[in-house]
């Protein structure tokens, strides 16, 4: 007895060191029935399979030989049509299937004088067969409750300690979530009889803490396992009643307002308490608004009648076609109300892609002065100036972008292979496809542009920006071995991203191989110096769109 109550007693102490670890990180409950205790099985996973009956029609064939017209062995099918390869080789062998698949079309008046075998409808009866069929699977979400999101970020900002909520989902009618689990922080947690856990989560480092979290359904198995990254900032300026939470969340069953684009592929954070305002989207497009006297933007609308400067020398513009002082002061409303008339597309865009709407508006100031057309009669296209390499990158690095594309260039079930595994022929025709569905040059159209080409173009080119962070990501890991978020910051990250943009993985790779070979952090700082050559253009694009 003395022995039992001995282990009794530590297994007691045990118990309570590990829930006294636990709260370290994770305060009050507020699910009432959330222990914190006992380290939870590993789920079983879906398991969720049925079998239903499906009524079909069955067919026999026969396979008979041309010269003695006789069968030498029957192919029954479940589909129309004659028997198909597979059905020969699986029904009448490989010897016969061999033959038959390779031997030429008999084209002789006199049949029997043909090599070979020829296949014939013998019968067909109605049948049934039994399907496993997959059901939908439970799932699991996680959320923050009584915070507010900051527009184009993944950051919330909580007046209290933020609650974390994970919720269990059942899709099967007569089927619920019975109890909800998980880890934070290496630590368990479980809820049981409910399909929700809610707890105060304290503050974290700024590289946050990993959860990983899962349901259990009456069906009798449950959710995958999910993983989500969370950083919890508290911010104290002294006041108690200034007291408030920076909280970040990256993970695939996010359910708040959708993380800063390729936050969640680079597994990085944004800036503690948000992003600087080159990476911003503002509230309202007004906030988007500039009065920059663009030089190339002027001499088009000069050149196409947009705008009158007959009474400047040599009507505005110079020899070169390029505009001159007073065709650039004639221009100027002309031009401000031009730069100007996307906003509202590029902050709707920023909203659906979470693309940085000002990112959007400099790459386009910078690429094209915001006309749409082809640079110079190159081969740089619309407002953010694509090419095919750029489209290229676009189609490859960007899959479901590339999935809802390609069915509109090719023929159905085409685009099912991906971008990679598709024949040169049709790779060139989707390259091409895009570069021309961003190009407003329209030569009966007002001004010489198609501008609701262009408008289409700025989705284009956010899902292009997609494709290049994901690129850019894939560059670092290949050279440092590193995640993006473990090799450099947000920042830093989006800056590599343009020189991917610009320049391509090829110059992005050489900046980022010289710096490490002097054992330099990968900042734009220690980067941009080892671009060089044909690369080096892309230093001052970055600055540019960046400052």
């Amino acid at each position: 007895m003395r022995k039992r109550r001995w282990l009794g007693g530590l297994l007691s102490i045990l118990i309570a060191f590990t829930g006294t670890a636990f709260t370290r990180d994770i305060s009050t409950a507020l699910t009432p029935n959330l222990q914190i205790d006992s380290a939870p099985n590993p789920p079983p996973g879906p398991d969720r399979y049925t079998v239903i009956a499906v009524e079909y029609t069955e067919y026999k064939w026969y396979m008979a030989t041309w010269k003695t017209q006789k069968a030498v062995c029957s192919v029954v099918i479940d589909h129309d049509g004659p028997p198909l390869p597979e059905d020969v080789f699986q029904d009448c062998g490989e010897d016969i299937h061999d033959t038959w698949v390779e031997q030429a079309p008999c084209l002789k008046t006199k049949q029997y004088l043909c090599e070979g075998y020829y296949t014939y409808l013998v019968d067909s009866w109605p049948a049934e067969k039994e399907i496993a069929m997959q059901l939908a699977q439970a799932s699991a979400w996680i959320s923050l409750e009584d915070c507010e999101p900051v527009l184009s970020t993944s950051t919330n900002i909580c007046e209290s300690a933020p609650t974390l909520v994970i919720s269990g989902l059942e899709p099967l009618p007569n089927e619920s979530i019975i109890r909800v689990e998980g880890m934070y922080n290496g630590e368990s947690f479980s809820c049981k009889d409910t399909d929700t856990c809610k707890f105060h989560i304290n503050q974290t480092s700024e590289e946050g803490v990993i959860v990983e979290f899962w349901a259990y359904s009456s069906y009798g198995d449950s959710s995958l396992i999910y993983t989500a990254r969370v950083r919890v900032q508290k911010e104290d300026e002294g006041d108690p009643d200034q007291l408030y939470w920076y909280v970040d969340v990256l993970s695939s069953q996010w359910q708040g307002q959708a993380v800063a684009t390729c936050s969640d592929s680079w597994g990085t954070f944004p800036p503690v308490g948000g992003v600087p305002e080159w990476l911003s989207t503002p509230k309202h497009s007004e906030e988007l608004s500039s009065d920059i006297p663009y030089t190339y933007l002027a001499a088009n609308l000069i050149r196409q009648g947009a705008v009158d400067a007959s009474n400047c020398p040599d009507g505005g513009l110079d020899s070169s076609g390029n505009v001159n002082q007073c065709g650039l002061e004639q221009a100027r409303p002309a031009v401000r109300d031009w730069q100007n008339q996307f906003d509202e597309l590029i902050l709707s865009t920023a909203k659906d892609t979470s693309v940085p709407a000002r990112l959007l508006k400099n790459l386009f100031a910078r690429e094209s002065q915001f006309w749409p057309g082809i640079y110079q009669a190159a081969g740089d296209v619309g407002l953010g100036q694509l090419t095919e390499n750029g489209a290229d990158t676009t189609l490859f690095w960007n899959r479901s972008f590339y999935d809802q594309f390609c069915p509109m260039v090719l023929e159905d079930g085409a685009c099912n292979v991906g971008y990679m595994h598709l024949d040169e022929y049709e790779q060139t025709l989707l390259r091409r496809a895009l570069v021309g569905s961003v190009n407003a040059t329209c030569e009966d159209c007002p001004l010489g542009l198609d501008l609701t080409q262009a408008d289409f173009s700025v989705g284009v080119f956010a899902h292009t920006m997609i494709a290049n962070c994901e690129q850019a990501g894939q560059v670092i890991y290949n050279y440092s071995g590193k995640t993006p978020g473990e090799a450099a910051a947000y920042e830093d990250l989006w800056k590599f991203t343009l020189v991917n943009y610009n320049a391509g993985g090829g110059c992005l790779a050489e900046g980022i191989t010289h710096a490490l070979g002097e054992n330099l952090e990968l900042t734009w700082e220690n980067v941009s110096p080892f671009l060089h050559g044909a690369c080096s253009g892309a230093v001052s694009y970055v600055n540019d769109i960046s400052k």
